[in-house]
């Protein structure tokens, strides 16, 4: 790697959270890189370190040094790194005995000189998985804007926000993809054929009636690898390479991406117990995890899922964890938004044009 794109993952101990998950986001290579003032690496900061502590409601504002604490306890409470002028093939045993992505090089003083992807040694293949994006909603909250248009045919930034979606699924190496219609489905499949024009292979599920957010999962068949479903409607740069692993990782059966959502609390709250109050806290605010209309789900899963049902993806989940199938949850750090009503769809309009999160034009 050029040394002058290293230096962008370096970060110091005393450097936000916050900091950090910009780093590894700017980077595209899941880590950051904690050194000191001479260079020397003291710990890394995965994507997987980030996402974690999202979701057990750190304080993103709270320094790198709280993270490398807790990784003391973990698989790797040091950064598994490589000797430089390391062969070819002790950094692919190293990465693959550990199961890593990326592999720091250090010089016998121990600084960072170089930064190993897996990518780099073996080339990049595509996700052993097919995705289904929902494109059936008649998108009411967005009219007049959808009186001709189906949702995801709506232009962001010049073109179709679906072909956003395709373009990104390509990109990763997703080949096979699904697409659920309803509401001027030939709106779609005019624009779209048999997706060849743009490096996938479509195939269109169409319902004849509105069968919810999982019914059209119904009217498939059972696949043989794990299923992306994206809702149609979603502007986002998740990592879906991050997400597979992650999924792996916790041997889940569904996972599904959530994002942070802050609630701000206009009020001081008063808990009680019984007639007896026992706190106050003034205007608090809220941490919670929304579901963000991206999922993947095992083969298993559609043992669980109706044929031509109306189904939600919310019932899905329900029986999932109510028969004790692990369901996991991935949360976004990158760009995300939904758009569901006219505020969204400008707010989209004025971040493509921005460059907001890494979004092109």
């Amino acid at each position: 790697m050029d040394f002058k794109e290293l230096q962008r993952l370096f970060i110091s101990s005393d450097n936000s959270i916050r900091t950090a998950m910009k780093c590894v986001d700017r980077g595209s290579c899941g880590i950051a890189l904690v050194v000191d003032k001479e260079k020397r690496l003291s710990g890394t900061i995965t994507d997987g370190d980030v996402r974690r502590a999202v979701l057990a409601g750190t304080d993103l504002e709270s320094p790198v040094s709280e993270l490398l604490s807790r990784k003391i306890t973990t698989q790797y409470p040091k950064p598994v790194t490589a000797p430089v002028g390391a062969k070819r093939e002790l950094l692919l045993e190293i990465l693959r005995q550990n199961e890593l992505r990326q592999l720091p090089v250090l010089d016998d003083e121990g600084r960072v000189v170089d930064l190993i992807m897996l990518d780099d040694l073996i080339p990049t293949q595509d996700l052993p998985l097919q995705a289904v994006i929902m494109a059936g909603g008649m998108g009411t909250r967005l009219m007049p804007l959808t009186e001709d248009l189906p949702k995801p045919m709506l232009p962001v930034g010049g073109r179709p926000l679906m072909e956003r979606v395709i373009e990104q699924l390509r990109q990763v190496g997703v080949r096979r993809v699904n697409v659920t219609t309803h509401y001027k489905p030939e709106k779609i499949s005019d624009h779209f054929g048999d997706g060849s024009s743009f490096g996938v292979e479509l195939n269109y599920v169409n319902e004849d009636r509105p069968l919810g957010t999982g019914g059209a999962l119904g009217l498939m068949d059972a696949p043989k690898e794990p299923t992306l479903v994206i809702n149609g409607d979603i502007l986002t740069q998740v990592d879906f390479r991050a997400m597979l692993t992650y999924h792996q990782e916790h041997k889940a059966v569904m996972t599904i991406a959530v994002r942070r959502y802050d609630i701000k609390v206009p009020y001081g709250v008063i808990e009680c117990e019984g007639a007896h109050v026992c706190a106050l806290k003034e205007k608090p605010q809220m941490h919670l995890l929304v579901n963000a209309g991206v999922y993947l789900l095992e083969p298993k899963v559609y043992e669980f899922i109706p044929n031509g049902e109306h189904f939600n993806m919310t019932d899905l989940i329900q029986w999932l964890l109510d028969s004790d199938q692990i369901v996991a949850s991935f949360p976004i750090i990158e760009y995300w938004l939904d758009i569901g009503q006219l505020e969204d769809y400008e707010r989209a309009q004025n971040d493509i044009c921005s460059g907001r999160g890494n979004l092109k034009a």
